[in-house]
């Protein structure tokens, strides 16, 4: 996104990471940058692109928060960061070096020292044969980050008091412990290799609340005293405000809004972006209660000719969007007014008053407005089979109109009914050249 250096470029096929990052024109030390990365699973027909053309940078000694629902690509982002996800498309950059795709094993090993992830399933990311005291030493054993046995001891002990066990709890199995106690072995197993960048995924989510304060004031700590960054994902906005620097907005594989946490919340200019903040919660019960949800509907952007991107439209702020609507977001932020995204409805208000409020506005998302009579069944494969040409038109207009399971047993059926004439045609002129010979 931002503006990097020359050395960037020059330092892609590096095969050991430098001491510092590239600088933006602002004189940020570009610490990770994401540049229109597309990541896929799947091949052939069933392939998903979970993350579309996705681009950010993050800067040293910041907090970076990646927020969006369930399944938006949040976690895929943060996988492929520490090089568990391969991408599709584009490139992941850290220092200006390229750690995407194919790198050199030094430059791998460096990676790892350099970049660590506390995981969002703390129960799969534990080794369930192992104890506490070797989970967390792993990193110092691998890499010799200690003087000896006593100071080795030392430092695990010292970590796992930081997030909240005790010492005893050294010797026991991942096991033992509840989903929120795991989290913590997770998060000291991390910390204690001292990274410069932590991958934190959903890192309280399974913590209970007296415990989170203290394990985010923990993440607080190692950045001021050693600079640590984080790319922090989450779905609570309410906890994202206070901890992040700048957010991030992703709607199903696509960033929609980067832009400083208050300059977000201030100024929520993407439709989805006022979604989510109309959802944190309220404290207050009356006020919860006689909240209004501000509804996203997706049908409301026309992509069809106009193509949309992530642009900068000033204040450090990014939308995503085409020609005509970052226009209007220009004008909405240029005013300077901060935007409302939610509202209270007066508890004496009149009943068609309050409705009209809470009016829903129904999604038309592609994969909702399936037609019921897509079924895929097999007798269009066997009629596309022995009538290929009208199976190829039939497939044509399923798939103009959306029956996509239709389309594909047509398709199927008439590909294979084209390729078995074919062959008879072949036999069929192989036998009369015989027959002429």
């Amino acid at each position: 996104m931002a503006k990097q250096t020359d050395a960037m470029n020059n330092d892609a096929t590096a095969r050991h990471l430098p001491e510092h990052g590239p600088l933006d024109e602002k004189g940020r030390e570009i610490l990770l940058s994401v540049k229109n990365v597309d990541i896929t699973f799947g091949k052939g027909d069933n392939v998903v692109k979970a993350v579309k053309n996705a681009s950010f940078d993050i800067y040293k000694g910041e907090t970076f928060s990646l927020v969006g629902e369930s399944g938006s690509g949040k976690t895929t982002i943060g996988r492929a960061v520490i090089r568990v996800n391969s991408c599709a498309a584009g490139e992941i950059l850290y220092k200006g070096v390229r750690i995407s795709g194919k790198i050199p094993a030094s430059l791998d090993r460096e990676v790892i020292r350099n970049i660590q992830m506390v995981f969002q399933d703390p129960a799969a990311s534990l080794n369930e044969r192992a104890t506490v005291d070797y989970i967390v030493s792993e990193g110092l054993y691998n890499f010799h980050l200690y003087k000896d046995e006593a100071d080795r001891v030392q430092k695990v002990e010292n970590m796992i008091k930081e997030v909240g066990l005790l010492p005893e709890h050294l010797t026991r199995y991942p096991h033992e412990f509840s989903g929120g106690q795991r989290q913590r072995i997770g998060l000291a197993r991390a910390m204690i290799m001292r990274p410069e960048l932590v991958v934190a995924d959903e890192p309280i989510s399974a913590l209970d609340v007296s415990i989170r304060a203290q394990v985010l004031n923990l993440l607080k700590k190692f950045q001021r005293e050693e600079g640590t960054t984080y790319l922090f994902i989450a779905h609570d906005l309410s906890i994202v405000r206070f901890i992040s620097d700048r957010i991030g907005v992703i709607y199903k594989g696509d960033i929609v809004e980067v832009a400083e946490a208050e300059e977000l919340f201030d100024y929520p200019l993407h439709p989805y972006t006022r979604s989510l903040i109309s959802a944190i919660p309220i404290p207050d019960p009356s006020l919860e209660k006689n909240k209004v949800l501000f509804t996203y509907d997706p049908s409301v952007h026309d992509y069809s000719e106009d193509k949309p991107e992530l642009v900068d439209i000033g204040h450090d702020h990014f939308v995503y969007g085409n020609k005509k609507e970052i226009e209007e977001y220009k004008a909405l932020r240029d005013r300077g007014e901060p935007l409302k995204s939610i509202t209270i409805l007066d508890p004496n208000a009149p009943e068609q008053e309050r409705k009209a409020a809470e009016e829903v506005i129904p999604s038309t998302e592609t994969i909702l407005a399936a037609p019921v009579h897509d079924t895929g069944s097999k007798w269009y494969s066997i009629l596309s089979f022995f009538l290929p040409l009208l199976g190829l038109i039939a497939a044509v207009v399923f798939r103009k109109f959306n029956y996509i399971r239709n389309y594909k047993a047509c398709r199927k059926g008439a590909l294979i009914g084209f390729v078995t004439i074919g062959v008879i045609i072949l036999l069929f002129l192989l036998l009369l050249l015989i027959a002429i010979i």
